[in-house]
């Protein structure tokens, strides 16, 4: 029995023995081939940087308004005599747009003006007899006074069918109508839009801190999602002489030509307040900057032994622009970056630059 069991370890030494053994042996093959291996070289695109000029800017967004807009409403209720507009036409000041029915007050009207002739000439001539002394006080006054109420008589009548009477009262074009022939116009009913549309404006907001960068004639780039590759020019037209003082922010507004018609108002618009251009500055691809929680950095590219290797460097990014930024700190001209490929590199990663245009905007947004 003794013998037996005896055996038997000595078979599970030599088993645990030789699966130790094995393993040990793969640990250093392993090893082996590790350290044999050649080191990995990642393709990556690079670009060179050079001192180009940088335009700052200083971006909000808004809403486009017209130059001049309003509503216009019924001064007097009534039945609707006459339309002389269609929906989306171009007025001129002091065009009549809708009559309402005024016969009653025209009427009233032309009675008055037929004696007011004769209440003139009646006030004439007991005003000479007065200076005479022919008639009485009393008898100049009465006509004097009849002659004064028929002429503010005429007057108000004049001006209750004026006020009867929709009027443009600039130039401009008119939205959809809201009325029709025969229609009862109670007070204050909607009649059309109408905007002067020849000159937009822009309201918005920029941080107190910039206001010492900004000022009245500053050129402004706006652009509208309705013309992507269009940008419309204006400017400053006024600054608010007061900032809100909740929220830090100071009301900006600029004009902007519109001599094509294009804008409309209650559009969204960005605006790009134009800054004097900076010189010699150094520009990057958005691409080639790494962002990070603890800071963005760029993998540079150095020959080192004739073998080319990246480091990475730590940048101080300014503004965005597209797809370019403008780098503060931490880049030389004629240094050049890795712009795609950053995924798989560390600091001293062995690389192989390669050409690619994945990283070239495409002329044209593809359509989803």
């Amino acid at each position: 029995m003794k013998k037996w069991t005896f055996v038997m370890l000595i078979i599970a030494i030599l088993l645990f023995g030789s699966v130790i053994g094995f393993n040990m042996f793969k640990q250093k093959k392993i090893a082996e081939y590790m350290a044999n291996m050649p080191e990995p070289e990642f393709p990556v695109t690079v670009v060179k940087v050079t001192p180009e000029d940088w335009t700052p800017t200083i971006d909000a967004i808004g809403f486009v308004e017209p130059n001049q807009g309003v509503t216009l409403t019924a001064q007097a209720s009534g039945q609707i005599d006459k339309i002389h507009f269609d929906s989306g036409i171009d007025v001129k000041k002091n065009d009549v747009l809708v009559e309402v029915d005024s016969k009653v007050e025209k009427a009233q009207l032309k009675s008055s003006q037929s004696r007011l002739p004769a209440a003139q000439a009646k006030y004439v001539r007991y005003k000479d007899l007065y200076s005479k002394g022919s008639v009485s006080k009393e008898a100049f006054d009465n006509a004097q006074a009849d002659y004064l109420s028929l002429s503010a008589d005429i007057e108000s009548l004049k001006a209750s069918i004026d006020r009867r009477t929709v009027t443009a009262p600039f130039d401009g074009t008119v939205g959809l109508r809201n009325v029709f022939n025969g229609q009862f116009l109670e007070t204050g009913a909607e009649v059309v839009r109408l905007e002067d549309m020849s000159v937009m404006r822009l309201r918005f907001t920029v941080p107190q801190t910039d206001i010492s960068k900004i000022h009245v004639g500053q050129q402004v780039n706006i652009n509208v999602d309705s013309y992507a590759d269009k940008t419309f020019k204006g400017s400053i037209s006024a600054i608010s002489p007061a900032v809100n003082a909740q929220s830090g922010l100071i009301q900006v507004q600029a004009q902007i030509p519109n001599n094509d018609g294009k804008l409309r108002s209650g559009m969204f618009a960005r605006a790009s307040i134009v800054l004097p251009t900076i010189h010699d500055q150094i520009i990057a691809p958005q691409t080639a900057i790494t962002y990070t929680l603890y800071g963005d950095s760029i993998y540079v590219l150095e020959e080192k032994d004739g073998v080319q290797r990246v480091t990475q460097t730590v940048v101080k990014v300014g503004e965005r622009a597209g797809s370019v930024a403008h780098i503060l700190d931490g880049l030389k001209p004629g240094q050049t970056i890795v712009t795609s490929g950053q995924v798989r590199l560390s600091n001293n990663s062995k690389v192989k630059v390669v050409e690619s245009d994945a990283t070239t905007p495409p002329a044209q947004t593809p359509m989803l």
